[in-house]
């Protein structure tokens, strides 16, 4: 598998699920002596917003410089006293593209700031699918939800700095806050932590628009024995479906965890539209169902690894800001490999080809009618109708 545009040198450690990443952030915030970046496409108000909120005041109140950039879709519902109490403390906060009050179809509303990453005095860095919100805040919920971040000190944070640097300041222009782009510019640390091998992608809408996606592409490509791939929202397009059948064809054990939990029934049923082509290329599927599933993870060969914010679907992969680090090393794969088949095993149902081939005409209709609402909405909302067409899956 190909190794290029990897940061040598840096020290890694895999946070499963809010019950590790909350209080790892917390306990960094707490630690800040200079400057704080947090970016979260959700902040709740909620016992973990609280807490953070908490010790993002606290850190202010030291003399921190602490920048917080929210979703103005993601975190719409934050109310403006909570916003009010962070802003009065010293805290900078900004809203990528706040929403209005009453809802409104606008081209390019769906371009959102999706992604989930903190950078703590240019020193460690938070990058992975997690947001500021409690993994219990449905009724009846026990377990915490399956999603990954991953904390990282090394010489990658310098790319991972100035990333956060460069959007804060692209949105502090936007609402003409100047002055909270002023201050000195503090050097990343980039002396060597460890010896794991990362590379840290963005997707924007210029430069970096197809990043996270042709890393995919191209480890999928290159795979020899194993894709393992968890992802929230799978709606893949034709490339990458023709990528993962490819893969499973010429004998490579491919295989997808996916939402069994119905969150959003558009999405879910949309998704569904694709089990019957990838289940006859061999590709094995299996549900979630203990909790929702938010992680967006693959491990390739047992060696390649990503965790990250995007998704595999339209939103994630042509309109959304988003943060992911591909990881190339044995150690790293293996503990995602691992909690990842435990996941599996223990915590999802099998989605059996002759069952599914033998479901009512009428299920296929409604999954591939969903299909196509999401692909066509977004072509007239967020992109144009051939860059859709380019990627929808066949």
């Amino acid at each position: 598998m190909k190794q290029t545009g990897f940061t040598e040198g840096n020290k890694l450690r895999l946070l499963c699920s809010g019950n590790a990443f909350f209080p790892a952030l917390e306990l960094a915030i707490d630690a800040a002596t200079a400057e704080i970046y947090l970016e979260t496409y959700i902040f709740k108000d909620d016992p973990i917003g609280h807490m953070i909120a908490a010790a993002l005041i606290r850190a202010a109140k030291r003399g921190v410089s602490v920048h917080l950039l929210i979703d103005g879709y993601g975190s719409y519902y934050l109310p403006e006293i909570f916003i009010q109490r962070l802003l009065n403390a010293n805290i900078k906060l900004l809203i990528y593209r706040r929403e209005d009050f009453f809802f409104r179809f606008r081209r390019y509303r769906l371009r959102r700031m999706h992604r989930k990453l903190a950078v703590i005095d240019a020193r460690i860095a938070f990058v992975g699918g997690i947001n500021i919100i409690s993994d219990y805040d449905h009724p009846h919920v026990r377990l915490p939800r399956l999603d990954y971040a991953v904390l990282i000190e090394g010489p990658v944070l310098e790319k991972i700095h100035h990333a956060a640097r460069h959007l804060w300041m692209i949105v502090a222009w936007a609402h003409f806050r100047k002055r909270w782009t002023s201050g000195k510019k503090l050097p990343a640390s980039i002396k060597h932590k460890g010896n794991q091998p990362v590379s840290f992608l963005i997707r924007d809408n210029l430069r970096h628009r197809h990043d996270i996606e042709h890393a995919y592409l191209d480890a999928i490509n290159h795979a020899n024995t194993e894709i393992i791939i968890a992802n929230a929202y799978f709606l893949p397009g034709r490339h990458f479906c023709t990528a993962l059948n490819k893969a499973a064809r010429r004998g490579v054990n491919v295989i997808l965890l996916l939402q069994g939990k119905i969150e959003y029934r558009l999405q879910h049923y949309a998704t569904r539209a694709l089990y019957g082509n990838l289940l006859d290329a061999g590709i094995k599927i299996y549900e979630y169902n203990r909790n929702y599933l938010h992680a967006k993870v693959a491990v390739i060969d047992r060696c390649w690894s990503t965790v990250g914010s995007s998704n595999i679907d339209p939103f994630s992969l042509m309109l959304a800001r988003e943060a992911n680090l591909v990881i190339m090393d044995k150690a790293f794969a293996h503990q995602l490999r691992t909690n990842l088949m435990q996941a599996i095993t223990k915590e999802s149902a099998p989605v059996v080809r002759f069952r599914w081939q033998s479901q009512s005409w009428l299920y296929r209709a409604l999954y591939r009618l969903c299909y196509f609402v999401i692909y066509y909405t977004q072509s007239i909302l967020g992109y144009g109708y051939k860059e859709m067409q380019h990627h929808a899956a066949p």
